[in-house]
């Protein structure tokens, strides 16, 4: 049990939020009837919380040392990569916690419980005209319960905040009249149930992604057998009237005044609906409008500062797909054996399976997860040789059972990532697993290692204790021991070096679990000296067997 969450503590609730979002995605989607027909909250709040990780994971480690520093990039993040009335508001949630918690190393009971009502405020305050029976009077009475909570207990806390959404949640109904006749809850207010029910999960140990993946699976088949098949409702984007057919969002730079953030609004009120116009605090905003003159909602933000990221979105596009066995086209599957490159691949929406124990046993757990997926198609994508044999295996049992299956072979964690970011489920799966095969091709891979042994290498003798650089699989130079953080550096620099000596753009590093922190700073200025035209992008990838894995594309 946590008595208090520090900065690694926190990142586990950013990826058990992601986790149990992405379990609940469908289930909320399809119960999101306020009231124009698209059904897409729960997508919308799997995308922002998405955004807010991978903000976190890239961010340099000096910038994620305290719980504070690590919810302010939590914050950003989500402020940048919201989507929908229901990612602002839970930006601004994370915006209000951010900043009350400011200046803290560890998060205490007394602590969270501030956090929580700042936040509350924060995202009611998000919204021009706040609604009853919606997400944000599930987070104000998540707030007045923790403000009435006696306990100071960091468990007792997050307990009265789950426990209270909850409550809140099943009221909704008798606070708006469409889900009443719908008969069902609201769907923003049921992502933030999600949300407080990850942070008590992460402070009292319980596998929330487990429990929500149950749960989600439980209430579909409840749909089914109510109804004979799923049902499919495809609904509103959290507030709104149905007389505006598109969404329009985009982030807002460069306010040209005080008040023009609060003209914004007003201009934007005066054209549609559901709007919000909120900001970081840093001098980004983030602007959201229902409307039928998309243009007018664009001027306007031209007129206030400057305008990027602009989305739009076309209510009628929204489309039911035909009930089958299969919840959703396309998944890629990865097995990985660190939580930090697991958390790196949540992040990017991949379905992970953490290899626990040994391969030999490994293929049945890789089937299960395949199947869990619900997907028609699922691409597998072995980190490493030993795995493939596996994934080979679990793949043919799949296939045999009815999915389309593919495990594309991997011989480095960097090819994964190289995979999985030219992923593109819309487009045809086949044409998908090619471009994913020919990028990890494409990707060269090095490693820093130490001996563990003393050995014969292709380019001479070396001793236990000796930093080796390697490239494709093949040692390319020795550093006499001991492993220390400037016989690693060079050694570092030395395998980057040879590699970027047949061409590269990207440079892409994963620290091991032994990796000091110096070495990324001293790749960089390696770079920025030698190689300016290269990017590199540094992660921490927790291996324990290379203090360093680099991939070259």
């Amino acid at each position: 049990m946590l008595q208090a969450l520090d900065a690694a503590q926190v990142r586990r609730w950013a990826v058990a939020c992601v986790q149990s979002l992405d379990a609940h995605r469908e289930a909320i989607d399809g119960i999101n009837v306020y009231p124009v027909p698209d059904g897409d909250t729960g997508s919308n709040l799997l995308h922002t919380m998405r955004a807010a990780l991978d903000a976190l994971l890239r961010a340099p480690a000096r910038a994620r040392a305290s719980a504070g520093a690590t919810l302010a990039v939590l914050a950003r993040g989500a402020l940048t990569g919201a989507r929908g009335n229901s990612g602002v508001i839970v930006s601004q949630f994370l915006r209000g916690v951010a900043e009350e918690l400011a200046d803290v190393d560890a998060v205490l009971g007394p602590r969270l419980r501030d956090a929580v009502v700042r936040g509350a405020r924060l995202a009611t305050g998000a919204m021009a005209e706040p609604v009853a029976g919606t997400m944000v009077t599930v987070l104000e009475a998540a707030a007045t319960a923790v403000g009435d909570e006696p306990s100071d207990a960091l468990q007792d806390v997050a307990a009265a905040a789950a426990t209270a959404a909850a409550a809140a949640l099943d009221k909704t109904p008798a606070q708006l009249a469409v889900l009443a006749d719908a008969g069902v809850v609201d769907a923003g207010g049921r992502g933030v149930v999600v949300l407080f029910d990850a942070l008590y999960a992460v402070v009292t140990g319980r596998p929330a992604a487990l429990a929500a993946a149950q749960r989600a699976t439980a209430e579909r088949a409840a749909r089914v057998s109510a109804g004979g098949q799923e049902s499919s409702l495809y609904t509103s984007r959290e507030s709104g009237s149905d007389a505006f057919a598109y969404e329009v969002m985009y982030l807002l730079e460069q306010v040209t005044g005080d008040d023009a953030a609060d003209h914004l609004r007003d201009v934007l009120v005066g054209i549609g609906d559901s709007v919000s116009v909120v900001g970081d605090g840093a001098g980004l905003w983030t602007v959201h409008v229902h409307c039928n003159d998309i243009g007018a909602a664009v001027e306007a933000g031209i007129d206030a500062g400057r305008p990027r990221q602009i989305r739009v979105a076309r209510f009628a596009d929204a489309a039911s797909a035909e009930a089958s066995r299969f919840a959703r086209d396309r998944a890629v599957v990865v097995p990985s054996r660190s939580s930090e490159f697991a958390d790196l691949l949540i992040s990017e929406g991949v379905t992970v399976v953490m290899v626990e124990d040994g391969v030999e046993s490994f293929a049945y757990r890789l089937l299960e997860t395949i199947t869990a997926t619900a997907a028609a198609h699922v691409t597998v994508l072995p980190a490493d040789p030993e795995l493939v044999e596996a994934a080979d295996e679990a793949s043919i049992r799949a296939v045999a059972a009815g999915q389309d299956v593919v495990v594309v072979p991997c011989a480095s964690p960097v090819q994964v990532l190289a995979a999985v970011a030219v992923h593109d489920p819309r487009r045809r799966a086949g044409d998908d697993v090619v471009a994913m095969a020919e990028a990890a091709a494409a990707t060269r891979r090095g490693e820093v290692v130490v001996a563990t042994e003393a050995a014969i290498t292709w380019i001479g003798a070396c001793d236990a204790g000796d930093v080796l650089g390697l490239a494709d699989g093949e040692v390319m130079l020795i550093e006499p021991g001991p492993a220390d953080v400037a016989a690693l550096d060079r050694a570092a620099c030395g395998v980057v070096k040879r590699m970027l000596g047949m061409g590269g753009e990207l440079v892409t590093a994963l620290l091991g679990a032994e990796a000091p922190d110096e070495l990324a700073m001293e790749l960089e200025d390696f770079l920025r000296r030698e190689h300016p035209e290269t990017e590199l992008v540094v992660y921490q990838g927790g291996q324990h067997n290379a203090v360093l894995v680099l991939g070259v594309e």
